[in-house]
Parts: C-alpha cells; sequence; structure tokens
C-alpha cells in the first residue's frame, strides 16, 4: 500500500512540474501560448482518469489550472498578443473537465456498489453453505439413532405398519442430509477426487445395477469408447440422480434408455425415458436446489427436489454442464463431461476388410 501511495505521489509531482514548466513557456512566447495550455489541461484530464481525487482537492486543482491559465492569457490580451476570444477556452475546458469529473466519479460509484453486492453475495452463500453443513452433520446422528433403535425394534417385536412406514421415512430424511451435505461440499476445491474412468464399464454399470431392481423396459445404448477423467463417485452419483429421476416419473411398461456419445468438448452421458415429460415451464429451473418439475406431486413420486440440483453441481464441478431435451414422448438429460479421451482403434481392426 505504501508503495502504490508513493507512485501515486510521484505521478503527481511530476504533472505538477509539467504544469509549471508550460505556464512558464505560456509566459515566454506569448504567440503561441494555446499549445502549452493545451497540454496543461489534456494532461490534468488524463491524470485525473487514471487518479480519482477527492472533490475538495479536485476543484482546488481545478481552481489554481483556471486561475493560472486566465491570468497568463489576460495578460497577453492586454499586451496585444492575443484577441479577447481566447479567454472563453478558459471556461469551456473546465467544463469540459467537470464532465469528466461526473463520468468518472459515477463509474468509481458503479464499481464501488458492485464490489460491496458481490461481497455480500459470496458472504451470504459462504453462510448458506456453512448453515447447510452444519445442520445436515446436527441431524445426521440424532436420524441414525432414532433409525437404529426402531429396527432393533422391530426384530424383537412384532411391528406394526406404522414402524415400517417410520423406518422408511427416516431412511428417506438420511438421504436427503447425505445429498444437503453433498451440495454443501460441491463448491470446495477439494470436491473431487478425478481418475481415469472407462466410460464403457461405468455406463453397464450403472445400467446393470438399476435393471436389476426396478421393473422398467430397460436399454444400453451406443456407448463411447474412451477414458473419462473424472470423479468416479461424484458422477455415479449424478447419473444414479439422472436413472433415478427418470424412474420416478415413468411407469413400469415404459423405456429407459443409457448412452453416451461423443460431442464437441466432451462426452455426453445420456438418460432417455418414454414417460410424462417436463412441463415447458419448469425446464428453467428444475436444476435449482428444491425444485420440482411438478408442484403437485406428492414426495414419493416427486422428491424434494435435490437430485438434479446435485447433478447440476457436479457437472458445474467437472467443467461441464447438464440440460434436459424435450422428447415425444419422455425426456432426455444430458451430462456434459469435457475431458474425454476416445479410444483408439487398434490396427488389427483397421487392416480388418470391410465385408
Amino acid at each position: 500500500m505504501w508503495a502504490i501511495a508513493s507512485r501515486r505521489r510521484a505521478v503527481e509531482l511530476a504533472w505538477f512540474a509539467f504544469v509549471v514548466a508550460n505556464l512558464a513557456a505560456m509566459a515566454r512566447w506569448e504567440s503561441w501560448e494555446t499549445i502549452p495550455f493545451h497540454f496543461i489541461w489534456v494532461s490534468l484530464t488524463l491524470l485525473y482518469g487514471f487518479r480519482v481525487w477527492p472533490l475538495r482537492p479536485t476543484f482546488g486543482v481545478l481552481a489554481g489550472v483556471c486561475a493560472a491559465t486566465a491570468f497568463l492569457i489576460t495578460r497577453d490580451i492586454q499586451n496585444g498578443s492575443q484577441t479577447a476570444g481566447e479567454l472563453t477556452e478558459v471556461p469551456l475546458m473546465s467544463a469540459m473537465f467537470l464532465a469528466m469529473v461526473w463520468h468518472a466519479r459515477r463509474r468509481q460509484d458503479a464499481v464501488r456498489r458492485a464490489e460491496a453486492l458481490a461481497e455480500s453475495r459470496a458472504m451470504l452463500l459462504e453462510q448458506q453453505e456453512r448453515f447447510l453443513h452444519d445442520v445436515s452433520h446436527e441431524l445426521r446422528t440424532p436420524v441414525t439413532i432414532a433409525r437404529g433403535h426402531l429396527e432393533l425394534l422391530g426384530t424383537e417385536h412384532p411391528s406394526p405398519p406404522e414402524l415400517g412406514i417410520a423406518i422408511e421415512e427416516l431412511a428417506r430424511i438420511e438421504g436427503i442430509i447425505a445429498r444437503l451435505l453433498l451440495l454443501a461440499k460441491a463448491e470446495r476445491p477439494d470436491f473431487l477426487a478425478p481418475s481415469e474412468i472407462d466410460v464403457e464399464a461405468f455406463m453397464e454399470d450403472v445400467f446393470v445395477r438399476w435393471s436389476d431392481v426396478t421393473p422398467r423396459a430397460w436399454r444400453l445404448g451406443d456407448v463411447a469408447a474412451g477414458e473419462l477423467w473424472a470423479d468416479e463417485r461424484a458422477l455415479r452419483t449424478a447419473l444414479d440422480a439422472l436413472v433415478e429421476n427418470a424412474v420416478k416419473h415413468t411407469e413400469p411398461t415404459e423405456s429407459i434408455e443409457l448412452r453416451a456419445s461423443v460431442v464437441a468438448g466432451g462426452v455426453a452421458l445420456e438418460v432417455v425415458d418414454s414417460g410424462r415429460g417436463i412441463p415447458a415451464d419448469a425446464r428453467e429451473r428444475i436444476f435449482e436446489r428444491f425444485a420440482r418439475a411438478d408442484d403437485a406431486r406428492n414426495r414419493t413420486v416427486g422428491g424434494v427436489g435435490l437430485g438434479l440440483s446435485i447433478v447440476a453441481a457436479i457437472a458445474t464441478a467437472h467443467g461441464g454442464s447438464c440440460s434436459v431435451v424435450p422428447q415425444e414422448p419422455g425426456t432426455l438429460f444430458r451430462l456434459l463431461i469435457p475431458d474425454f479421451t476416445p479410444a483408439r482403434r487398434s490396427a488389427v481392426a483397421l487392416a480388418a476388410p470391410v465385408s
């Protein structure tokens, strides 16, 4: 800070010396005084553009320049070396300088307001993340304990149906807490632990896990061969959330397809379903926290609106994106991850004749 202040003071002193030299030139060469006169005003404007002074010093410098230049021009008019009209340049240059001062100060105020707003929003975001993290941690322990006691009670005594419902609801709360913790960590620099992922094996694993337990018309479409540099655990969470969303919005007879294709900038992991689709007015907000495509759906079907926001957070952390494309019928969700290396075809395959 001291070094910056010293440089500014040196610039101001250099400008002051420059002005004195030009005032001396105006006094020495009366017929050519307009040249140093304009040098003074242009240099003042340039200096203020780089160094916005407070109002009192600004008007003090302006008054000094006006008085000095007006005095020399008035003297030259009295000596007959200049016409009286030359004196009008002083108020004109002053007006131009004041207009520049007004614009510069408006810009400075706008920058300050923008910086203050950005800082307040950053603090608010940090407070929200800390709140999510703290609340999730505080809730996890009592929920786990309560669920454990209820499960133990169910094994020791004949359990009524309400006990099973309570256990399911506690399990659901645990899932919500886990997702809140994931969202709270999503913007940390250590959120991801990337490694090489074989895309074909990864997509097949997700497909097998879901198709074995959920009755749908499952299909594994074309999958691009290659290596993806990403966090496998986070990517699996994102793809599971997309598949879970497709399951919630389809009937057992409807289809769900998983596929992966090479696109400009990386690989697109896609989940396509033939379900009821998403209303047009909901497509812009479904990736926001606690947003639902249909507010009328109950919690069992619609969830609490965290799944797709987690997908968006994981995609952003990888430098990618998540988007939704309406189908007829159904919906396509596309998860774009940029760091993808396509597999090279073997020399034998390249040399094989095409039948």
